[in-house]
């Protein structure tokens, strides 16, 4: 098969790279710089009270993020700006993340912030003040055909694809997108080298792990402390009770650990937690094989192109790290996307995002609303 496509954007733009202060995010300004883009840097400022220091090797939102940031502008030769979106990152992702937990879902919040916050309210206003496209550092690929249609493809490493938080791009937002780490076929190792040669400090500071916005990477507790806690009762499929929790928001379907049932299984093997129910505040668990999940329904499709047109055959990612499931998936009525799997899938769980895939190129995302299971779980 030949391939057709050219590289994205040969000619010079006015773009503005969102720097995050880690090293991704400034080798990728500085390539678009280096490539002869005139580029502004811009770090977002999305913690009303950023902390002075980050806490280990996570979040993503200090005060020191921002002096990293700047910093690296600095060297690159780029003006260098902070905006404050504070507010709409708490709206649009933050109450997001916590009303999803409430509700008993899996939300990503990395992916409700590309769809509201980097490719929306910054491409927004980006646009407004006439720049041409925004760039990060993700690794993913935009590539262009030859009749001008835009596809969003796989990061040529696979080790390092994060095309799937970025499934919820539309065709808009892909033409004023640049991410030009997206296909270089290097090791994390190599990008820093790059940065280190490039005389950025951000060269060896760790990367962002977990929930930017939950620091200490204690999801359960930032849970708590803004809900409450709530007990209720953890069952088996027959309903028979088997312990007790402090709040179904702290758990995720597939969750073995943390379970603190104390009774063993009749069978001595783990259980893992099956269904969450947030209208009687009950957690239901039981064997791994109930895990199984044989078809979906997903809600709000976004495609990175135009809408699949009648029943096809893709693969699907169903999380952030995981791999690649054969799928059978079609539209109905224009809003809820039907999926069957070619073998049973584990750890499914509504929130979440299904993201398909023909080859390397993304087709689009949805959220999973419901599940099908081999074994019913209540």
């Amino acid at each position: 098969m030949t391939d057709n496509r050219t590289p994205q954007r040969p000619r010079p733009l006015r773009v503005l790279a969102a720097m995050s202060g880690g090293v991704d995010s400034a080798v990728a300004a500085a390539r678009a710089a280096e490539a002869g883009h005139d580029v502004t840097g811009v770090h977002l400022a999305l913690s009303a009270n950023p902390q002075s220091f980050r806490t280990g090797a996570r979040g993503c939102c200090t005060i020191e993020d921002s002096r990293d940031a700047r910093r690296a502008a600095d060297v690159i030769g780029i003006p260098f700006y902070v905006w404050d979106l504070a507010e709409r990152f708490r709206e649009d992702v933050v109450e997001d993340f916590i009303a999803e937990y409430e509700a008993g879902r899996t939300p990503n919040p990395c992916l409700r912030c590309n769809e509201k916050i980097k490719f929306a309210a910054l491409l927004d206003k980006a646009l407004a003040l006439g720049f041409d496209a925004v760039v990060t550092g993700h690794y993913a690929t935009v590539v262009v055909n030859d009749d001008g249609t835009r596809e969003l493809h796989r990061a040529s490493d696979m080790a390092k694809d994060q095309s799937y938080v970025l499934g919820v791009l539309d065709d808009r937002q892909l033409a004023h997108a640049m991410f030009p780490l997206g296909d270089t076929l290097t090791t994390k190792e190599e990008i820093r080298a790059e940065a280190e040669q490039r005389g950025l400090a951000v060269a060896k500071k760790p990367d962002s792990h977990d929930i930017c916005f939950i620091a200490d990477g204690d999801t359960q507790g930032f849970l708590a402390s803004r809900l409450g806690k709530a007990e209720g009762d953890i069952v088996d499929a027959e309903g028979n009770k088997l312990g007790t929790h402090e709040g179904a928001f702290g758990y995720t379907i597939g969750q073995r650990k943390g379970l603190r049932i104390g009774t063993p299984a009749p069978d001595g093997k783990p259980r893992y937690v099956l269904d969450i129910s947030p209208v009687n505040n009950t957690v239901t668990v039981g064997p791994v094989d109930a895990l199984d999940v044989t078809g979906l329904t997903a809600i709000k499709p976004r495609w990175c192109g135009a809408a699949p047109a009648g029943p096809g055959t893709y693969t699907a990612q169903l999380r952030a790290h995981g791999g690649e499931t054969p799928v059978r998936a079609e539209l109905v009525d224009g809003s809820e996307l039907r999926v069957s799997f070619d073998e049973p899938v584990r750890g499914v769980a509504p929130g979440q995002a299904i993201v398909l895939y023909d080859g390397t190129r993304v087709v689009g995302s949805a959220t999973i609303a419901t599940t099908e299971r081999a074994t019913a779980a209540v």
